[in-house]
């Protein structure tokens, strides 16, 4: 994953947009926190919300992020879900993103972390001033 792409999922208070597919092949769209570990996208959720229970049947996930420092800064992603992992593990890295966007730790204890492999990723910076 380039650098660009990484540091607007994996840093800063950036808002994404989750896409999933519905069981009738129509599109799910949801705002997310993201972070980055290693070279992978990761977000959370619970397995029974409407996004676990569409990756659970299709991993395939797009994203696409904005800066919010500077709108005219966007990434965008395509990928699938290979990996879940919840417990003390999942709640390290759900406490980094909640201490990110909100400056303290996530009050809920169980999350679910997906980690998505990056198959396709686009950045774009447009020269306008923010």
């Amino acid at each position: 994953m380039r650098d660009a792409v990484a540091e607007l999922f994996g840093t800063g208070r950036n808002f994404a947009a989750l896409a999933t597919v519905m069981d009738d092949g129509s599109p799910h769209a949801v705002s997310i926190w993201s972070g980055v570990e290693g070279d992978r996208i990761v977000f959370f959720t619970s397995p029974a919300s409407r996004k676990g229970r569409n990756i659970a049947r299709d991993p395939r996930v797009a994203l696409t992020v904005v800066d919010g420092e500077n709108p005219y800064r966007t990434a965008r992603v395509r990928g699938e879900v290979v990996e879940t992992f919840d417990g003390d593990r999942a709640m390290e890295i759900v406490d980094r993103m909640s201490e990110r966007y909100t400056g303290r730790p996530f009050p809920m204890r169980d999350s679910t972390v997906y980690v998505v492999e990056v198959a396709h990723e686009e950045f774009e910076e447009l020269p306008f001033d923010p």
